[in-house]
């Protein structure tokens, strides 16, 4: 395997700056070769064992980078969510993949506490984290991506709200008729200096990547079981049924089930679920009927609206998708979004969107690479349906928040 230039140099930085501490920065953008990269430091500092955490999805894609660059390493590659089944051990480093899930403030989240466990429980190794997109939202996040290893540049604060007297311009908001501290507003100049000394960025443009992403919205009319379900709960927030209860008693409840709804499926009050109607799955269908998709979907039921409709034409795995045998791959949206790549689709098609801005931005660049110019990007909306104001939102990068729909709808 041949790194590509910036790649070396990005290595080369990244070993001097593991050499004096304890915890390095990819900040790179996604489809710049993070993981080559990450693993060609530890083949030049001499780390032979290492575990990589990332998602279940990018496994088998990672797998086969290490053994290219690391055949005779001992390399344990997991999900995050199987990280207690591993058998602890002294790792020389810990790369953690996608390190903004670990962004959560200002108490830190599970998977950032148990992968701290895990860097103090096999003897403080070294770690690189991995990101695209390491402050999707707030530079507050910074935080906790750095507090997995005790020996990080924020170690003598006690925890976040410490760090954030320093680091975080606090303001209160009223939730639920309290007044609460909210910490949104890191101050970037103060924080980035910080850290600097312990990440590396790099951009697509400094890479030399000039892909253009086209995005067309394609519009699929809302057939009327649909329409009569929408309209009934947005002004009753409940319909009845033989033996089920569609309820959206809160304006959190309504927005998910309006969402649902634009996607022909629906998740009852029983908690069951079901296809209501196909009507998405066979526009797409039709519409791409002689090329390769890469499909993202968001709820569960929409998988198996697809799976109606294209049978075995469709997998849910990238190796048998590249392998030529599959036309249709699905992937739900936040699974998907990251550390994979749907180079060999010949285009996106979004059957459904994501409230996340992060979302938005990552999944859209899948088919990304150095030698590829031009990628297209299709949504499917369901006219008269929430989408089209999610897709407002996300697109200038703000989440589609229940604060947004509440304004959108008057509830």
């Amino acid at each position: 395997m041949q790194l590509r230039d910036y790649q070396v140099d990005i290595s080369k930085k990244g070993v001097d700056i593991l050499r004096n501490s304890h915890i390095l920065c990819l900040a790179m953008e996604v489809r710049l070769g993070k993981t080559f990269t990450s693993l060609e430091i530890c083949r030049i500092l001499g780390f032979k064992s290492i575990l990589f955490l990332t998602k279940k999805k990018a496994i088998s894609s990672i797998q086969s980078d290490s053994d290219t660059i690391l055949p005779d390493h001992d390399v344990v590659i997991t999900n995050y969510e199987s990280i207690h089944k591993i058998d602890r051990r002294n790792f020389d480093v810990i790369i953690c993949d996608e390190s903004h899930t670990m962004s959560a403030f200002p108490k830190p989240s599970l998977r950032a506490k148990q992968v701290r466990k895990m860097v103090i429980d096999c003897g403080f190794p070294k770690v690189i984290l991995l990101s695209g997109t390491i402050t999707p939202e707030s530079y507050s996040q910074i935080y906790h991506q750095f507090w997995v290893h005790p020996y990080n540049p924020f170690k003598d604060f006690a925890n976040f709200y410490r760090w954030a007297d320093m680091y975080v311009d606090k303001f209160q908001r009223k939730i639920n008729g309290l007044m609460v501290n909210v910490y949104t507003m890191g101050r970037q100049r103060e924080i980035m200096s910080a850290v600097s000394p312990y990440i590396i960025t790099y951009t697509q443009k400094e890479a030399g990547f000039s892909t253009e992403i086209e995005e067309e919205v394609l519009r699929v009319p809302m057939p009327e079981i649909i329409s009569s379900i929408s309209k009934k709960l947005e002004k009753d927030l409940v319909v009845e049924g033989k033996d089920e209860v569609i309820l959206a008693d809160t304006p959190a409840k309504l927005m998910q089930k309006m969402h649902q709804l634009a996607g022909g499926t629906i998740k009852f009050e029983s908690g069951k679920s079901m296809v209501l109607s196909t009507f998405k799955a066979e526009y797409l269908k039709s519409q791409f009927a002689t090329t390769r998709i890469g499909v993202f979907y968001k709820f569960k039921e929409e998988l198996n609206a697809l799976k109606q409709v294209y049978g075995d034409k469709l997998t849910t795995e990238l190796d048998e998708f590249n392998s030529g045998n599959f036309s249709v791959i699905a992937l739900q949206i936040v699974s998907g979004r990251e550390g994979i790549s749907l180079r060999n689709a010949e285009y996106l098609v979004f059957y459904s969107i994501d409230f996340s801005a992060v979302s938005y931005w990552q999944a859209r660049d899948r088919m990304t690479t150095m030698d590829r110019l031009y990628n297209k990007v299709y949504w499917v909306f369901t006219d008269g349906s929430i989408e089209d104001k999610i897709y407002k939102a996300v697109k200038s990068k703000k989440s589609y928040t229940l604060n947004i729909f509440k304004k959108d709808y008057g509830k």
